[in-house]
């Protein structure tokens, strides 16, 4: 089932080149799909698929004429989600431990095709230029320098959990399909790291800088905080030096210095950049990069049969610069194969360094011709750009090979700002349950890397990162708008669209509902107080949650996204497990009641979770929206009870259009107020 009305079209933009939308995509389809071996009596299959994650949809070029776009381009921004019901004999693989390696592999296929740098091009016009529009020049680099962390969380404990210790902190970085870790720092609550990174971006916006710090342990690593960090402000102010709070937890900051670098098709600036990263001095092929290398390999013509004459090789290219080395896919039986694929590499000083490629047949392993390309050789071209059939040596007469090669000077702009000139960058807050985001990522660094361009970033830092201590500052929350139905956690219960299609008739209240248990209001006032203790309490002393509300003509329905809250009290020393519960007034029933997912230990949860309530526009004018935050705990357990609540008018003319608002969260949710 794909309800085209819950895809959430998030951004739309036009220019007169192209246009793109993103769509956060849910999917929950029932199938039915089997397979029996008779001979071994053995039956399998698949029940039910769910998927979710971000996509974005490209339309370009635009063109004057019917079909009005030459290609359509596909793919998601980030990993999605992907939950699935095996049946018969592959129910083995629902059994915990298990399920995770499955849904790993199969993920990692999709990140193979459909996972950027990886996306799917569909040709509209044959004049279209399909290498260009599959392979695009990236947008720019994000180098991260990852230096240091304080306050974190001790998490190691001895002697039962009566002594407690400290933590062996390291980073997981993320930027789109490129992951990598940081060294372990042992028995340390104030780590430094000094770690440079530098992933490629492709799309902006739509990707973020995410980064989650961990304890590591024998067993399971605890988590000890995230970060996720919209690269549009890191653009805008090219350099960001800072202390950013870590999100999920109660303490702890993280020191990041960030650089965008700009690609530029000129040498001009070469000489400055080999300087700035000393790369003019020394004779090594490591460290900080200068430039990036883009190749797109097309195909090869007369390729010699290799070992036996009779027969048509197998094909595959090894390409290298220095110590980095990156392979094509196997083309079978052929002589004559066509690739079409994208490489980049991380170039430390294209004076001296040369691009290596060996084609070799894959099946007996012996080489079919070579090339050497010294990148100098780029910086003269026009554009530092080659395009043509280079003749492969020890190898036929007539063996050739066709590669496009580009060479893109890596610039930091420097921006003169005045003295009294503050930034900080908008920090997003985390889109999918820890739990979640952390068996993605570990098996992201132990599942096998992508062909091609799809693994182009290093997996260990490149040199030792500046010691310079940054500006200690806060990052403020955002006020963004609507984010969709994003990355909604694995739990098939909370992927399911409408919790509002349970049709269960009941006409008594639900005892769930703090509506009937007014002593929820009294605990909350005196929690408030004791908070209080004598000092004074700020506009919103219980937090905020922010809240999309719309009225859908067309389906008739009151649509209410939850997006995240901020600043919730704190039940305990660990903080909180808030979820959010909601009725339309006067409607007190359970089977009215709409409830998101329980986010653990957070005062800053994300829920992104969409629900709906069957109602005509005159009808819900007249009524009132019930939202309450509450905290999650076992059966009679002295930690259960209210967060805070709002109470939502919705006699609005406004309301078919819709809005998105942080709300002030209340004792008894009678005077809220709205921020937009």
């Amino acid at each position: 089932m794909l309800d085209l009305e819950d895809l959430m079209l998030k951004e739309t933009s036009q220019t007169q080149r192209d246009s793109v939308c993103i769509i956060a995509l849910v999917f929950v389809g029932n199938c039915e799909i089997d397979l029996e071996i008779k001979r071994y009596f053995c039956r399998a299959g698949v029940k039910s698929i769910q998927i979710h994650g971000t996509m974005r949809v490209i339309l370009e070029p635009l063109i004057g004429d019917m079909p009005l776009v030459g290609a359509l381009s596909i793919f998601f921004l980030r990993k999605p989600l992907l939950e699935i019901n095996w049946t018969g004999l592959t129910n083995l693989l629902d059994v915990p431990g298990l399920n995770g390696l499955s849904d790993t592999i199969i993920l990692d296929i999709i990140s193979n095709y459909l996972v950027l740098p990886n996306r799917i091009t569909v040709p509209l016009v044959s004049e279209v230029q399909i290498a260009q529009l599959r392979f695009p020049v990236p947008k720019g680099v994000l180098r991260i320098h990852f230096i240091e962390a304080q306050d974190l969380q001790g998490k190691d404990t001895y002697l039962k959990g009566l002594v407690k210790g400290k933590s062996d902190p390291y980073g997981i970085i993320r930027v789109g399909n490129q992951i990598f870790q940081s060294r372990v720092i042992k028995e340390n609550l104030s780590p430094k790291w000094n770690e440079v990174y530098e992933a490629l971006v492709y799309e902006h916006p739509g990707q973020e800088l995410e980064i989650e710090l961990f304890d590591e342990d024998p067993d399971k690593d605890d988590f000890l905080g995230s970060l996720m960090i919209d690269l549009i402000e890191v653009e805008k102010e090219r350099l960001l030096d800072e202390w950013f709070t870590l999100d999920e937890v109660p303490k702890g900051k993280l020191h990041l210095r960030l650089e965008w670098l700009t690609l530029m098709p000129n040498a001009s600036n070469l000489d400055k950049v080999l300087t700035d990263i000393k790369a003019d001095k020394d004779q090594a092929n490591d460290g900080l990069s200068s430039a990036l290398l883009i190749l797109y390999l097309d195909s090869a013509r007369n390729l010699p049969s290799g070992k036996k004459i009779s027969s048509n090789p197998n094909p595959v290219v090894q390409m290298s610069v220095g110590h980095k080395a990156q392979e094509s896919k196997i083309r079978y039986k052929t002589n004559e194969p066509v690739w079409e694929e994208n490489f980049t590499f991380f170039i430390h000083n294209p004076k001296r360094q040369d691009l290596e490629v060996e084609v070799r047949d894959e099946q007996h392993q012996c080489p079919l011709g070579n090339l050497k390309v010294p990148l100098s050789q780029l910086l003269t071209s026009e554009d530092m750009t080659v395009s043509q059939r280079f003749q492969l040596g020890n190898s036929g007469p007539n063996s050739t090979i066709k590669m496009k090669i580009a060479l893109r000077v890596l610039h930091l702009e420097k921006r003169e700002r005045p003295p009294d000139h503050q930034h900080s960058a908008q920090v997003k807050r985390p889109s999918v349950s820890k739990e979640g985001r952390k068996t993605s990522i570990k098996s992201h660094m132990s599942g096998s890397p992508g062909p091609g361009g799809s693994n182009t970033a290093p997996s260990t830092p490149v040199i030792g990162g500046s010691d310079k201590p940054g500006m200690e500052e806060k990052a403020q929350p955002p006020e963004a708008g609507p984010q969709g139905l994003h990355d909604l956690g694995r739990s098939s219960s909370s992927l399911l669209a409408s919790p509002g299609h349970i049709s269960v008739k009941e006409p008594t209240p639900s005892i769930a509902s703090d509506i009937s248990l007014p002593i929820a209001t009294q605990e909350l006032r005196q929690r408030l107080r004791q908070l209080e203790n004598g000092t004074t309490l700020g506009q919103s002393p219980l937090g905020q949650i922010q809240l999309t509300i719309r009225h859908s003509s067309q389906r008739n329905k009151l649509i209410v996204v939850v997006h995240a809250c901020r600043n919730l009290i704190a039940f305990s020393e660990d903080g909180s497990d808030p979820y959010v519960r909601m009725y339309l007034l006067p409607d007190k029933r359970r089977s009215g009641r709409r409830k998101t997912h329980v986010s653990k230990k957070t005062l800053n949860p994300v829920f992104d979770q969409s629900f709906d309530f069957s109602v005509s526009l005159p009808e819900v004018q007249r009524r009132t929206l019930d939202v309450a935050v509450k905290n999650s705990g076992g059966f009679l357990s002295k930690d259960k009870g209210l967060l805070g609540k709002v109470l939502v008018a919705l006699a609005s003319e406004e309301l078919a259009k819709g809005w998105t608002q942080w709300y002030d969260l209340t004792e008894d949710g009678t005077r809220p107020q709205a921020m937009t």
